[in-house]
């Protein structure tokens, strides 16, 4: 006896893209055609398996009453406060059996019901047709309505739509919706995100009238030899062409040729136009633009571009990849005020209602394809869907599906066949559809080192060195890419404190032509709000396997909030240089198009931080390219032993639809006259007072020489310090080969000296402490010495540290930690850098006086770590303390100890207590964005070599 069991749900393993979906095509906002949202909330049921329920709640009159209820657009993972299973994250790892195309029984499945009404004003039935679109739906979705089966698909951030009209009633209308979380498109979609079921986009039923439009394609070219565009739009369906501002009235499929402002990134120029045919008028905004590979450099309008840019993936911290337009909108506003001219779509194509945006407000777009099989690594890429025949109709459908639905974007200029996918037969028929489908692009693929299939090198965290060597064309590879530009689509990884070193890689940007600029990583950190947490990350939902907080690694918080990595950025990328030269400033416009006419100039001069008033400069619009110098319009004040510098601000001179009026786009700072020397601070005497020493304002103990109190004000310390919280990027990647400094510093024992005490002398106008400061089993040292001076009312530290023994790792640190009273410690005002900066994150350090409460010293970054510190500090005044530095020093001040940051795991670990600690530090390592990239270059090292400096401390002003 012999049995066989049918499985019902064969499509979740099928590597077909699916069945019954109608040919891709181009998407547009709105017509007026009808439309009906079915966003909102639906019936929901989960399983544990995706055959634990047979189809029947998808026939008419099933009673879903006691089912729970989710939010479409929406993952249910992250609804139902936990009782629908947890989000899942793992960079490249996929988090089941790597056995293609098969997935595990343990699937859930969540079957989502919507009984919706056709609105009175609906066409009636009959009249023409109507579509259901789904545009994104994670991993795997079968459609019933009114208990017909339309189709299953796959390709999660895709659209697919179904003909439905023959199925319509005009109330009862019963949609089911059965969503796998695993499925075999789940290989080809293993991006470095959250995993997150669900129907997350927009579900959509559109009326299509008789005659109504189709699939269109706006070509619109522009000629900068003439200054004239051209335009045709071919539609499946015959219709006519208008746009009114260009007194253009065309039938469909005929070209034009008229003058007219060209599109960029720069100068988004857009003409409102409108596609009718017999049965719908559809709107369009059409940017006339042209980009060529030409001379080697990839250019648009007859100029190459540098590209100023940032990976996005879509993030919002309550509904993940549910994102509403005003979130997007928020993405975009921050991006072009903080200089960024790019956005790779990480990887798939994003809402289309964001290149909507980029069309609107300027942004370079290079649109990703939804495919990643990053997880096939771990067998060396044995069994890797893009390069076996079977998967390629799915991965071809990828592509179709992302390029007809965006092709009508001016802002997308290269296509992307995806990431992280190995190389394969799959990807080469891909380029050969994308390319004989679209000329008008360039095609990108970073995992195509030889460039058999694309348009430009690309890399991801290639050195400085390296990319060095790439602009000389010195970097070797096959003919074909010796000829190619070059970008790097990923680099300096924003995971935490950072990135660092990416002014030193914009400066080599700008060196070589063939360099054509690059995508930070990324630009949102992709932190889940967690009623305990604050911000969850990968393993706080119990996941058997997580990558940690590698998941936050954004250029803004998952507020939003921008994190000085962004500020840095703006700063590093800024479109107009500004610098000193003798008795003028040198202005360069660095825009690739535009003038710098939309821009008004303020200078001023600033006494010890403070301005002392604005005045207009004059800088005549120049063209890219080009350099003025502008004599200062007034001299310099007397600043009587304060230094003097001077600020220019470039200002927008007119409101923008993404700035107002007077928002900053670039700056510029020089120095004027220097300060004066620190007093030496000496003159008085130490005297003894029982088991204290005082000297000036100073109380010291006499047995350990340690400041007890300066003017009154209770002290702890100061004593040397070199440890700090490792910062992502300390750490490292544990794939590299490359020293992990803060995985060394542990090593050696950094985080835990000791400080010996080898004696205290009250001479002749000093105290003097000398000390030896070391790790536990180690024989390495830091003689420091401790020697204090006063006058009666100052009171001078300075100290000298000597290393003893074979210091093989550069410090973290160096300087000098002190506590103050938390109780009269809310605040400080200072001297110095206005935001966080680091040796080598400190091209935004706009040096001024500032002012700030210690709660706003710190960073919030979402797994705490080092932060806050505060460059080029000449002074600071906090908790009735004035401290001067010679050298000028690095500040920061926060409520708990490194060591209690260092052990904190979320922010929610870190708690105030009673003391203030204080950092002035001589010295600290750069930073760089060894997370996943380089470590900070050499001469941003903190070398233990001998090193002097000194503090004088006052009661404040």
């Amino acid at each position: 006896m012999s049995f066989r069991t049918t499985r019902t749900v064969d499509y979740v393993e099928d590597v077909a893209p699916g069945a019954g979906a109608l040919a891709p095509r181009a998407w547009y906002a709105a017509s007026d055609a009808k439309s009906l949202s079915l966003n909102g909330d639906w019936r929901f049921r989960l399983s544990a398996t995706a055959d634990a329920e047979d189809d029947s709640f998808a026939a008419e009159g099933y009673d879903a009453g006691d089912w729970a209820e989710v939010t479409v657009p929406g993952h249910w993972v992250l609804q139902g406060d936990g009782a629908f299973g947890a989000p899942i994250y793992t960079n490249h790892l996929y988090p089941f059996p790597v056995d293609p195309p098969h997935v595990p029984t343990e699937n859930p499945t969540g079957d989502h019901l919507r009984v919706f009404d056709l609105p009175d004003d609906w066409p009636a039935l009959g009249d023409g047709d109507a579509v259901l679109r789904f545009d994104g739906v994670e991993s795997c979705a079968r459609i019933w309505l009114n208990g017909t089966e339309l189709g299953e698909f796959k390709g999660s951030r895709l659209p697919h739509e179904f003909t439905v009209g023959a199925l319509l009633k005009p109330a009862g209308n019963v949609l089911a919706v059965r969503v796998h979380q695993w499925s075999a498109g789940s290989y080809l979609e293993d991006q470095d995100q959250w995993w997150l079921p669900g129907i997350f986009r927009d579900v959509t039923l559109l009326h299509r009238p008789v005659g109504a439009a189709g699939d269109f394609f706006v070509h619109a070219s522009y000629d900068h030899a003439t200054g004239e565009g051209t335009l045709r739009v071919d539609s499946d369906v015959d219709g006519r062409v208008s746009v009114p501002a260009l007194d253009i009235d065309v039938a469909t499929g005929e070209s034009v040729t008229v003058a007219v402002e060209p599109w960029s990134a720069e100068t988004p120029e857009l003409y409102d136009g409108e596609l009718v045919t017999a049965g719908e008028r559809v709107p369009l905004r059409i940017g006339f633009r042209t980009v060529v590979l030409a001379d080697g450099l990839i250019k648009v309008n007859g100029r190459a571009i540098l590209f100023r840019g940032v990976n996005r993936h879509e993030w919002h911290p309550e509904r993940g990849r549910a994102l509403d337009l005003e979130t997007m909108r928020e993405d975009v506003l921050l991006m072009k005020r903080h200089n960024l001219n790019a956005v790779r779509t990480s990887h798939y194509p994003p809402h289309p209602a964001f290149l909507d945006l980029c069309d609107e407000y300027g942004l370079w777009v290079i649109d990703e394809c939804d495919l990643e099989t990053h997880g096939f690594t771990e067998q060396g890429w044995r069994d890797n869907p893009v390069d076996d025949d079977r998967w390629t109709p799915a991965l071809l459908d990828r592509a179709a599906r992302m390029v007809e639905r965006d092709k009508n974007h001016p802002s997308i200029v290269f296509w992307s066949l995806g990431n992280e996918a190995g190389t394969g037969r799959g990807l080469t028929a891909m380029a050969e559809w994308i390319h004989g489908r679209d000329t008008s692009r360039l095609v990108h693929y970073e995992g195509d080192w030889n460039c058999r299939d694309t348009d430009v090198y690309s890399r991801m965290y290639a050195s400085h060195a390296e990319v060095e060597r790439i602009g000389q064309h010195l970097d070797g590879g096959t003919g074909k890419r010796r000829e190619l530009p070059f970008i790097q689509c990923e680099y300096g990884h924003a995971m935490g404190n950072g990135p660092g070193g990416i002014a030193d890689y914009q400066q080599i940007f700008e060196r070589h032509d063939r360099l054509q600029g690059g995508f930070i990583w990324e630009w949102i950190d992709h932190g889940v709000r967690h009623p305990e947490l604050g911000f969850a990350y990968g393993g706080d939902f119990g996941e058997e396997l997580h990558d940690g907080n590698f998941v936050c690694d954004g250029l803004v918080f998952p507020d939003r909030r921008p994190s000085p990595g962004l500020v840095e950025y703006k700063k590093v990328i800024e479109p107009v240089r500004i610098e000193g030269a003798d008795g003028a400033v040198r202005v360069t416009n660095a825009y690739d198009f535009a003038d710098l006419s939309h821009l008004e100039f303020e200078f001023a001069y600033q006494v010890d931080g403070e301005s002392t008033g604005a005045h207009t400069l004059a800088v005549p619009p120049l063209a890219p390219g080009e350099s003025a110098e502008v004599k200062l319009p007034a001299a310099a004040p007397d600043g009587d032993g304060a230094e003097v510098r001077w600020t220019v601000r470039a200002l927008l001179a007119a409101d923008s639809p993404w700035a107002g009026r007077g928002h900053e786009v670039a700056w510029g700072q020089r120095t004027v006259a220097p300060r004066a020397p620190l007093a030496t601070a000496t003159g008085a005497e130490p005297t003894a007072d029982g088991d204290l020493i005082v000297l000036g304002p100073g109380t010291f103990d006499a047995a350990t020489g340690a400041l007890l109190s300066v003017g009154g004000v209770d002290v702890t310390g100061p004593r040397l310090d070199v440890w700090r919280a490792p910062t992502d990027n300390d750490d490292g990647a544990s794939w590299q080969d490359d020293a992990r400094w803060g995985v060394l510093w542990r090593q050696l024992g950094l985080h835990r000296m000791r400080h010996r005490l080898d004696g205290v002398a009250a001479e002749a106008g000093s105290l003097t402490v000398r000390t030896r400061v070391a790790p536990a089993a180690r024989d390495v040292a830091l003689r420091t010495v401790y020697r204090w001076t006063s006058d009666g009312e100052r009171l001078r530290l300075s100290v000298s540290v000597t290393p003893e023994g074979d210091w093989k790792v550069p410090l973290p640190r160096l300087g000098v930690r002190l506590g103050l009273p938390a109780a009269v410690t809310g605040s400080a005002t200072w001297f110095g850098s206005g935001g966080e900066a680091y040796p080598d994150t400190r091209a935004a350090a706009k040096l001024l006086r500032w002012d700030a409460g210690i709660e706003e010293l710190q960073t919030p970054y979402v797994r705490p770590q080092e932060n806050g510190a505060r460059s080029d500090v000449r002074w600071a005044e906090l908790g009735g303390l004035r401290i001067e530095g010679e050298p000028e020093f690095w500040f920061s001040a926060r409520p708990w100890t490194s060591e209690q940051l260092d052990a904190a795991r979320h922010l929610t670990d870190l708690v105030p207590g009673d003391t203030v600690w204080v950092n002035l530090d001589h010295g600290q390592h750069g930073i760089g964005s060894q997370s996943c990239g380089p470590g900070p270059l050499p001469q941003y090292f903190l070398k233990a070599e001998p090193a002097e400096f000194s503090f004088v401390f006052a009661p404040a002003r």
